[in-house]
This record gives structure tokens, sequence and C-alpha cells, in this order.
């Protein structure tokens, strides 16, 4: 009932990044804060970055200070992906949800979503990325809706085009900035 057999673009979230390069996840963030590293290469889906695994391959060969990926979990995040293909520009990749699209998409709850994925009433993610389960969106439009009294499963047009046309700015399409250093820009900013 998964889109498991369907061909994914590999893809790596910020902790697969980091393993790839034998660091802890906040290392990949501090890349970004010193601009080392950018979303350019990236989709944001639920608020978070999935960098083309193709970029994150030639990430730190390509560093002033050159930095071998780790093979071994670069082959593991791809076995875990395959059948999949090497995207090389973000704009070559379907549309991609996770769990904050799917609540806008259908009109339900991020805890409902979570519940029904969890125990395996809901369609399984097509990839697993960083702990987040994420879909391509086609997988979700054509997954057989759960069975609900309440809530009716149906997919909002206007969200689907939006995400469709690269044009979404509903929940989970920016990344929003997290800890005492966010909150301290936050509140420069007023």
């Amino acid at each position: 009932m998964g889109g498991t057999e369907k061909r994914r673009p590999f893809l790596a979230g910020v902790q697969d990044f980091a393993a790839v390069y034998d660091v802890r996840g906040p290392q990949v963030s501090q890349w970004v804060t010193r601009g080392a590293l950018t979303y350019e290469h990236a989709v944001i889906v639920s608020g978070s970055p999935y960098w083309l695994l193709s970029y994150v391959k030639e990430f730190g060969p390509a560093r002033t200070r050159p930095k071998e990926p780790n093979e071994t979990v670069l082959a593991e995040l791809v076995e875990q992906q395959s059948p999949g293909w090497w995207a090389k520009s973000v704009g070559e990749l379907p549309p991609i949800v996770g769990m904050q699209e799917c609540e806008a998409l259908f009109g339900v709850s991020q805890r409902s979503l979570a519940d029904r994925v969890g125990k395996g009433i809901w369609i399984t993610p097509d990839y697993r990325l960083s702990g987040s389960p994420l879909w391509l969106l086609d997988t979700v439009l054509e997954a057989e809706p759960p069975a609900s009294r309440t809530v009716q499963w149906v997919a909002d047009p206007v969200v689907v085009a939006a995400l469709r046309e690269r044009r979404y700015e509903g929940p989970g399409s920016v990344i929003v900035p997290r800890g005492p250093a966010a909150r301290k820009r936050a509140d420069a900013e007023e």
C-alpha cells in the first residue's frame, strides 16, 4: 500500500548529511550559519531541509579543507531509498510532502497523521530521513484514505496545485529558526 515501489530521488536530511561526514547534526547547522552550506540544493519539507544526495556526496571534497564522505553511510542511504535516482537539481524533484503538508492537504492534525503512520494504518512513508516520514505527493494522492468517522480525507485541490506548481506557502514550507540564538535574533528584530 506504500510508495516504496516507486523510484525516488536520493535525498539526505540534516542527520543523514551529518552521518555522511561523520559529524553530529548541529555541525550541519553551523555550516549553514557560516555560509559554507546553503539550501540551494535542498527542498524544504515540513520545515526541514532535504539535500540532493548527489550534492551531499560532492560537498566535502569541494570544500576549502576537503573532507571525504563516508562511503558506507552513502551506500546505506542509497540502499534505503532504492530503487532511486540521482537528481542533479532541485527542479528535477517531484513534489515531496511531510506531516505538515499532509495536515494542510487533508485538513487533519499532525497527531492524527502520526498516529496512523505509527500504527501502520496509513501508507508507509516513501522516505524516513533524519527520523521524519516523507512521501512523494503522488503516493499520498493515490493512497486509499484511512477509515475515519470524523475526517473525510479528501485532498484540497488548491493545496495540491500549489505543491505541484512549487508555490506552496503553507505549513512546513519554510524553515522556522529554533533555539536560543533564533529567539535572540527574533527579539532583536522587534
